[in-house]
């Protein structure tokens, strides 16, 4: 499935869509997952409607036996041992941003302006 191509909507939808399918396929209702997760029946639809905190997300995979997916959701970002020696043993805490990519400012003034101005 192509998620670049869904609006955030539709990808919530089909998240709850692809978390109702695996609670069937464990054959439990909504309440009882809702009572083994200690969370609440409106959360476990809400849930599957696809509007939902992480945290609730989190307990159902877990009640389901299906955390390990989230390897797979999101995998673990590791560093490569060659950026590892550029950036001297250190891992990184922050992203730069733009700023290390951003070109120097120019002096609006031209060199004209610049000869005609007086030094104080």
């Amino acid at each position: 499935m192509d998620f670049y191509s869904l609006s955030d909507k539709a990808i919530e939808k089909e998240l709850g869509d692809r978390l109702k399918a695996l609670r069937l396929r464990k054959n439990k209702t909504q309440q009882e997952l809702a009572d083994a997760t200690t969370l609440s029946l409106n959360s476990i639809k809400a849930l599957e409607s696809g509007r939902s905190k992480l945290s609730t997300l989190i307990a159902v995979l877990r009640e389901l036996d299906a955390l390990d997916q989230l390897d797979n959701f999101i995998p673990e970002i590791t560093i490569s041992p060659m950026q590892l020696a550029k950036n001297k043993g250190i891992v990184r805490q922050r992203a730069s941003g733009e700023r290390l990519n951003k070109k120097p400012k120019q002096d609006k003034k031209s060199k004209q302006d610049k000869e005609s101005e007086p030094e104080w």
